[in-house]
């Protein structure tokens, strides 16, 4: 088995954790999974097997492969699956344009779904969603997303016309706080470096996320964590929601 490229039919996960989202929510892509000869005394193992027995996937034990796939040695299992499609759905979306950053993209998708958002759009060139640093960083979330790559945000939005849109710059006319949806809507994001340009301001509601003048600007997956925080508070309100003890 050979290093992940772009342009590859097939990808892999690293990890128990995102192994078992993978069997989870998308098994009908899964070939094969690799594990370590040690991985018996990882508590996560009898999730594997029982998924892969279900779902008629077969369990390789080979050492070397896990070795040369993965960067850590806490890497106990490796899913290996076919590259997939998932057209997105007439839901709230999160819209980034070119993100190039591996991690900061893994970052989004675990928390777009960590405030239900599960729709995500990518207007290229950007970064490789099925690369195993990313699915790796997302914690296995990206298999829970439908994730479509458009050619530009002319086409996303002709597809998408009926959504409201809020692009976040620097330049918004309005405060988040003064802003609310009640309907479909598509939260827009420019590159890591370097944001979004002026023709956004004629796409629909432009924002800006208020903080205080010793910084620039905030860094990418911290400002989307916001903004879907504002967004969604309608939706959590009054429900009894996970809460992790500090």
């Amino acid at each position: 088995m050979k290093l992940y490229k772009k342009g590859n039919d097939q990808s892999y996960t690293l990890g128990v954790f995102p192994t078992i989202e993978l069997l989870k929510h998308r098994p009908q892509n899964v070939v094969r999974v690799v594990v370590h000869s040690s991985i018996h005394q990882n508590r996560g193992y009898p999730m594997i097997q029982e998924l892969c027995q279900q779902y008629h996937i077969p369990i390789d034990v080979h050492d070397r492969t896990i070795e040369k796939l993965s960067p850590k040695n806490n890497c106990y299992a490796i899913g290996v699956f076919k590259i997939y499609t998932s057209p997105l759905q007439q839901a709230h979306h999160v819209v980034l344009e070119h993100p190039m950053d591996m991690g900061n993209m893994g970052t989004i998708m675990r928390t777009m779904l960590g405030f239900g958002y599960k729709n995500l759009a990518i207007i290229k060139p950007a970064v490789d969603i099925f690369d195993p640093k990313v699915i790796r960083a997302s914690m296995g979330a990206i298999f829970h997303l439908n994730v479509a790559y458009y050619e530009s945000f002319e086409e996303y939005y002709h597809a998408f016309s009926d959504h409201e849109f809020y692009p976040f710059m620097l330049k918004g006319a309005k405060n988040i706080h003064q802003v609310h949806s009640h309907q479909c809507h598509s939260l827009v994001f420019g590159n890591e470096s370097h944001g979004l340009d002026d023709t956004y301001l004629n796409y629909g509601q432009s924002v800006f996320i208020p903080h205080h003048e010793e910084i620039d600007s905030l860094n990418l997956s911290m400002a989307l964590g916001i903004a879907l925080f504002h967004f969604s508070k309608a939706e959590f309100e009054g429900k009894e929601v996970l809460r992790e003890d500090v």
